[in-house]
């Protein structure tokens, strides 16, 4: 029976093509009801109508049509080795019987096919033809024809006898899904469990073919895997469905078990490592056995098998990458992890999950060590992933795993993780014995492309991680000596690892205690011989490809030659040494450095003085005595170096090394807390604002010992300081006194001189002064106009010149208050005003720029022409006159003026535009910036009406827009461009005209070549912006409207 069975299998396959099966397909495939009714029901008779109706046209086909026999012939072979059941009542199984023993059929195929293919010789002279397709080659229509089948046969065959929790439920897939849900009959034969082995045994023994697996796999591989877990390791104590539900046999959950294990070591482990965390936590599904739904989670032994699948998965060869892969890209980000702020938020919350999914030891595992030894490497690899997508994830989740084994497992992670990645380093330091074999001179310690991986990756841990975990430092400790000479080394030529040095070094010498610290800094310049550093048989050298290398120095025998070297090298050392510390000034490192080499340098004083009374050193061994002589050279050389380095430190720190030392013991803080119960009541009872923020300002500064001190702390306590000693004026203050009394009137020097003498004599007139000038806002708010009398303006113009802040800012807020009262004789000095007002301007304190700022608007409103112009002035003149603060504040000014004026701005249109149009050509980009912020607020205002400047004003955004190079500039052009095409919407083209070409070239510019990602992001903007403008131009909208015309 055999034989003829295998000769009649062999004829058909011979005249079987792969056309008539795929037609086969089709036909199955092909719809049948309309479906057009809303009711469930009528779509559950519809789908079982559909495929009743294609199983009868299949069989019709293979018993009519002569054509179809050889296929006939070919499926009943197979249908008869099947050792599952093909017929039932239930449809849909009859349906994927069908359907399964079509694609056994078109696997068998393809083959036999490929196996008796032979392609031909290619032809030499037409080398660059391509060669012969296989026969057993899918077009794109068929592979699309395949997968639809397979969509079928898996939601038929497979998806409706999953268990509540095992894979994800049909009805939350698709409609569709549901509606197969409720159509599959689950009491026919054969049972649920033998359907499910038979879907899952024929899919994958299709899969066997390599073009058909990958296709099965690619869409369906969670599925298949969920059927086999369920296949093969479902507890079978299980309360069957009913008492006669067969259960499967042993070799057959065996099978199930080994086909499970086979897919997973086939299919791409990412994929892999996604669908198995799915199948552990994935979402809940219905019961089916009950009417009402209830929400199940994966059953304890699936969760448990996955979690042992993935251990599995993860202890593999790139295992690591494999996790990591299957987790970022499962997730939906994609192996660039998204390009908004949102998604990359949520890859950094991935990222830090995979760290501590690798952290953790399984419990699979039979010792930590055996699972650190194996995943740790991998990790170190994830630091070096060319691809600049995925590198970045990579690099975050080697990191953090860095990070939580140091923290979790120091022991471990410093034997696994810290030593191999500082192994370069390890092997040229002056505590490591170098191998006999390697001490030839010129032999190559470390390579290039070693020593620059161990850099980067320090600095990916160290800096970028930056978390200071005990066994972090403690591991960089030893090697600092040997990086501090790599720095030195890279200072004196160039190389892509200096900054990466440095901020090393700076990294660790910040999160050190201060006593560490400066033992390493004295390590550094050779005053601590204790502190491990470069061996002195090593060397750096510059390597052919750019980088550096550590090779065996070649031995010297000029003495000179030796003794130049050792002295060249030890001052680079200091020079790098005190450029290293110029960047540890406001952290205090590099001040208490210089008090530690004070110390030192006092030590060598009382040393010589006591050596000067000390008796001659008198030996009768020349080997004491040279002993000795050694001793006194080495005490030589370091004393010289402490001379050389506190030479250095002086030239190179200057004055600025102190200035964030604090002063003020704790001592001094316990006495200062016995005022805080007065302060409190001072900044809650104080009728006066300004003194009430002073007490809370300084309850906050004694509070926290000094450690946050605002500016007007400062300035308080200067100004006391100052009238401790009214005499001791500078001559800069004397200079500025005198040329303000010049400019005041006549009996405002009088009054002030008068005011001076009571000073000096003891009188306290001035506790009535300044409670005036504080008090003048609050008491002149509710007079009427024409009330303020001449003294009381004297005393508050006094008072606008006082060196007081908030006197100062007082008097300048009362002035603004009167012109905005219409004050009769405070209008009558608005000149005087002006200038008491743009004086101020220049003032650093924020009150009283911000009031003269105000003022000078309230002025402006009443005399526009006046003062406008005057400001205009002010804005355009150069660095000689005013700083580029001052002629920003101006600017702000302006602004008030523009927003104040309203529609009347436009009067003022040209004027104000070529100001700020001059304004982007400054030299300081800050006031570029603000004039282009400036103009952009000035077109909102006219409404985008720009008249004939329109031109003038596109051409300088571009020519920013391409050529400056402060990025905040471009960004300001960029976006004023984003405020003229959304404020002028439609009116674009008619306003802009031939400029709007040029806006589109520019933008499509700054979106290919800015480096700026807020620029580039502010240009894709204003492309959109442009895009909908020319969309509503060339294609309008319809307007549905009917016209009357009345005819004459």
């Amino acid at each position: 029976m055999a034989a003829p069975q295998q000769a009649a299998g062999g004829g058909a396959l011979e005249t079987c093509g792969l056309e008539q099966i795929l037609e086969a397909l089709k036909l199955l495939l092909s719809p049948g009801g309309s479906g057009s009714s809303s009711l469930q029901i009528t779509k559950h008779d519809v789908l079982l109508a559909t495929l009743k109706s294609n199983l009868s046209a299949l069989e019709d086909k293979f018993l009519k049509d002569p054509h179809w026999k050889t296929l006939k012939l070919l499926r009943d072979e197979i249908a008869n080795k099947a050792e599952w059941l093909q017929n039932s009542v239930d449809v849909t199984w009859s349906f994927t019987s069908q359907t399964l023993l079509l694609l056994s059929c078109l696997k068998e195929t393809m083959v036999r096919l490929a196996a008796d293919f032979s392609p031909g010789q290619p032809n030499p002279r037409t080398p660059e033809a391509a060669p012969a397709l296989s026969p057993d080659t899918l077009s794109i229509a068929q592979q699309k024809t395949v997968q639809s089948v397979l969509q079928f046969v898996v939601t038929l065959g497979v998806c409706p006898y999953l268990i509540p929790g095992v894979g994800v439920p049909l009805r939350y897939r698709t409609e569709f899904g549901a509606i197969v849900q409720d159509v599959v009959c689950l009491d026919a034969v054969p049972s649920a469990t033998q359907r499910l082995y038979a879907s899952c045994r024929v899919l994958l023994n299709v899969a066997q073919h390599a073009s058909l697996g990958s296709l099965i796999f690619c869409r369906h591989f969670g599925d298949i895997a969920a059927g086999l877990c369920q296949l093969g390791f479902c507890p079978t104590k299980r309360k069957p469905l009913q008492p006669e539900e067969e259960v499967l046999t042993e070799e057959e959950r065996a099978l199930s078990r080994e086909a499970l294990r086979d897919i997973l070591d086939q299919v791409y482990q990412p994929l892999a490592v996604r669908e198995l965390l799915i199948l552990q936590g994935g979402p809940p599904q219905s019961c089916t056995d009950v009417k009402r739904e209830v929400r199940c989670r994966a059953p304890t032994w699936l969760r448990r098998l996955c979690g042992q699948l993935l251990s599995e998965r993860l202890m593999r060869p790139n295992g690591v990458q494999a996790v990591v892969r299957g987790i970022l890209e499962g997730a939906g980000a994609g192996a660039a992890g998204g390009s908004d702020a949102e998604a990359m938020a949520a890859d950094w919350k991935k990222c830090d999950l995979i760290a501590k999914i690798l952290a953790s030891c399984p419990q699979q595992s039979l010792s930590p060590e055996d699972y650190y030894r194996a995943i740790c490497p991998q990790i170190l690899d994830l630091f070096h992933f060319q691809d600049k997508l995925t590198a970045r994830q990579f690099q975050r989740v080697a990191t953090t795993t860095f990070i939580t084994l140091a923290r979790e497992r120091p022991q471990l992670a410093a034997m696994y993780l810290l030593r191999p990645m500082l192994a370069p380093l390890h092997r040229c330091l002056n505590t490591t014995e170098i191998p006999e074999n390697d001490m030839v001179p010129g032999t190559i310690l470390v390579t290039e492309e070693e020593l620059s991986r161990c850099i980067e990756d320090v600095f990916k841990v160290y800096v970028v991680g930056n978390e200071p975990v005990t066994a972090l430092v403690d591991s960089l400790l030893p090697v600092l000596g040997a990086l501090f000479s790599l720095y030195s080394f890279t200072k004196q030529s160039v190389s892509h690892i200096r900054s990466l040095c440095q901020e090393i070094l700076l990294w660790i010498l910040g999160k050190l205690e201060r006593k560490k610290a400066i033992a390493r800094l004295k390590g550094f310049a050779g005053l601590d011989k204790s502190v491990p550093s470069l061996h002195p048989l090593c060397q750096f050298r510059a390597a052919p490809q750019g980088g550096i290398m550590i090779t065996i120095k070649e031995a010297l025998c000029d003495e000179d030659e030796a003794l130049y070297q050792k002295v060249s090298s030890e001052q680079y050392q200091v020079e790098h040494l005190g450029d290293l510390l110029s960047h540890c000034q406001e952290c205090g490192l590099a001040g208490d450095f210089f008090i530690c080499c004070l110390k030192e340098l006092t030590h060598v004083a009382v040393e010589n003085e006591a050596k000067l009374k000390m008796q001659p050193y008198s030996s009768n061994s020349f080997l004491d005595l040279e002993q000795h002589q050694t001793l006194l050279v080495e005490d030589q050389e370091q004393k010289l170096l402490v001379l050389q380095l506190m030479a250095l430190l002086c030239e190179r720190m200057s004055e600025q090394i102190f200035t964030d030392i604090t002063q003020l013991k704790s001592s001094d803080f316990a006495i200062l807390k016995q005022l805080l119960p007065l302060l409190e009541k001072v900044s809650s009872t104080h009728p006066d604002p300004v003194i009430q923020e002073l007490a809370v300002d300084l309850r906050i500064t004694i509070s926290t010992h000094g450690a946050f001190s605002t500016e007007a702390v400062g300035v308080a306590a200067q100004s006391t300081l100052n009238k401790k000693d009214p005499e001791g004026k500078t001559e800069a203050q004397q200079q500025t006194s005198h040329e303000r009394d010049t400019d005041m009137p006549q009996s405002l020097l009088e009054q002030q001189q008068s005011h001076d003498k009571s000073n000096q004599t003891g009188l306290k007139s001035d506790a009535p002064f300044i409670r005036r000038s504080f008090g003048e806002p609050s008491t002149t708010t509710n007079r009427k106009p024409g009330s303020v009398t001449t003294e009381q303006l004297q005393e508050v113009l006094l008072s606008a010149y006082d060196p007081e802040i908030p006197t100062r800012a007082a008097a300048l807020r009362t002035l603004s208050h009167w012109i905005e009262q219409r004050e009769a004789r405070v209008l009558e000095i608005q000149e005087k005003l002006l200038k008491i007002f743009l004086e101020n301007l220049e003032h650093e304190d924020t009150f009283v720029y911000l009031s003269a700022i105000q003022g000078v608007a309230l002025l402006s409103d009443v005399y526009p022409e006046k003062i406008l112009l005057g400001l205009l002035a002010q804005y355009d003149c150069g660095k000689d006159k005013h700083t580029p603060e001052t002629r920003m504040k101006v600017g702000e000014v302006l602004m008030r003026i523009v927003r104040a004026l309203g529609d009347m701005v436009s009067k003022y249109r040209e004027p104000l535009i070529h100001a700020f149009l001059r304004g982007a050509r400054d030299p300081d980009g800050a006031h570029r910036a603000s004039s282009l912020s400036n103009l952009g607020e000035l077109c909102q205002r006219l409404d985008f009406l720009l008249g004939s400047v329109v031109h003038e004003v596109t051409a300088c955004l571009i020519a920013v827009a391409k050529t400056d190079r402060e990025v905040q500039v471009r960004r300001a052009a960029i976006h004023v461009i984003v405020l003229l095409l959304r404020g002028l919407s439609q009116k674009a083209t008619e306003v802009l005209r031939d400029a709007l070409k040029d806006l589109y070239h520019l933008l499509k510019h700054v979106v290919r070549l800015e480096p700026d990602d807020v620029a580039k992001l502010h240009a894709q903007l204003a492309l959109e912006e442009l895009d909908e403008i020319m969309r509503n131009f060339l294609f309008p909208p319809q307007k549905l409207e009917k016209k009357i015309l009345v005819l004459p």
